[in-house]
């Protein structure tokens, strides 16, 4: 888990740059800031990417735009920061699958997540939960497992994102059974299939199904993450509920620049991006859905994407999973 970092102060990156570089650092930002969430509205990453900007916003006096760019597995979001002007003023929050999972799920990916960006740091990672419908759905995963394997390849599970497509993947290989998954255009698309009964189960951000869970519509079975924030303290882990051997996976975000964004803006978006995320009003927020802060520096963050893609490049060929 990353700790808070205090970037190096502006003043002083201002005594080593040349002036004009140093006019740049002092008058950033001067106009609207767009962060680009790769996904529809109304999931974790547009939540926590609002959160962050309204703060920015009221910080800095300058508008930061929420701008959804949803579609190909975060590939159109991607593309649009990574073509965009190296100044600061367009952002990615990427997700996982952006920056790790993609590059070893298409055989031309057309953006290189680790040389086209410029990390700024991690923001939050999200705990997910294992859901099915609160009106007819399983009781417990035990009674979710007896299910499938009485009748193979017959349920359905539903995933807006490859991170949680693994999940079912993992978790399924590991207990012995069979279903089948179904893609969705994101999470809330998704857990409006478990509501309508196009999928049987979900693998979704706690963030986004928590309302409905509370209402009854949902039920939660077990949790993907051991962190238990007091909203999921009742949930059992997965592996706990299953009896089976299952490491914690979990959603992170992170927020990235195009590639050659100066140094100095970067440590600026860093340092501002560091401070909302560490306020205590903005961690008990997001802790209340279960997702947990998740701050470094820029070098931790780039060391982090790298290690995490060192990780999934040994289980993605393992599932046969291919976008092309």
């Amino acid at each position: 888990m990353f700790r808070a970092l205090a970037a190096i102060p502006i003043a002083l990156l201002c005594t080593v740059l040349p002036a004009a570089a140093q006019d740049d650092v002092k008058d950033f930002p001067n106009r609207a800031i767009h962060i680009v969430v790769p996904f529809p509205a109304g999931g974790p990453a547009d939540v926590v990417t609002r959160i962050i900007a309204q703060k920015m916003s009221e910080d800095w006096g300058q508008a930061v735009v929420v701008d959804n760019r949803g579609g190909g597995n975060t590939v159109t979001g991607a593309l649009t920061v990574a073509k965009a002007p190296a100044d600061g003023y367009t952002l990615l929050m990427a997700i996982d699958s952006t920056l790790v999972m993609n590059q070893f799920l298409y055989r031309s990916l057309p953006y290189d997540p680790i040389n086209d960006f410029v990390p700024i740091t991690a923001t939050t990672k999200t705990v997910s939960v294992l859901a099915v419908s609160g009106a007819n759905g399983p009781k417990t995963v035990a009674e979710l497992i007896a299910k499938a394997k009485a009748a193979p390849g017959k349920l359905n599970y539903g995933a807006g994102t490859i991170t949680a497509q693994l999940m079912g993947h993992l978790f399924h290989k590991a207990a012995g059974i069979d279903i089948v998954y179904v893609p969705f255009r994101g999470t809330p698309a998704t857990i409006t299939g478990l509501l309508t009964g196009s999928a049987d189960l979900v693998y979704a951000a706690n963030v986004t199904v928590a309302p409905l869970i509370e209402s009854g519509q949902v039920r939660a079975l077990a949790k993907l993450d051991g962190r238990t924030p007091q909203s999921m303290v009742h949930l059992p882990t997965l592996a706990e509920a299953a009896g089976v051997p299952l490491d914690d996976i979990s959603v992170w975000l992170g927020l990235v620049a195009p590639k050659g964004t100066p140094r100095p803006i970067v440590l600026k978006l860093q340092q501002k991006v560091v401070a909302i995320l560490n306020d205590p009003a903005v961690k008990e927020r997001l802790e209340r859905t279960g997702a947990y802060t998740m701050t470094s520096s820029p070098d931790e963050f780039g060391a982090f994407i790298r290690k995490e893609a060192d990780r999934w490049s040994k289980v993605l060929p393992e599932t046969g999973i291919r976008y092309d």
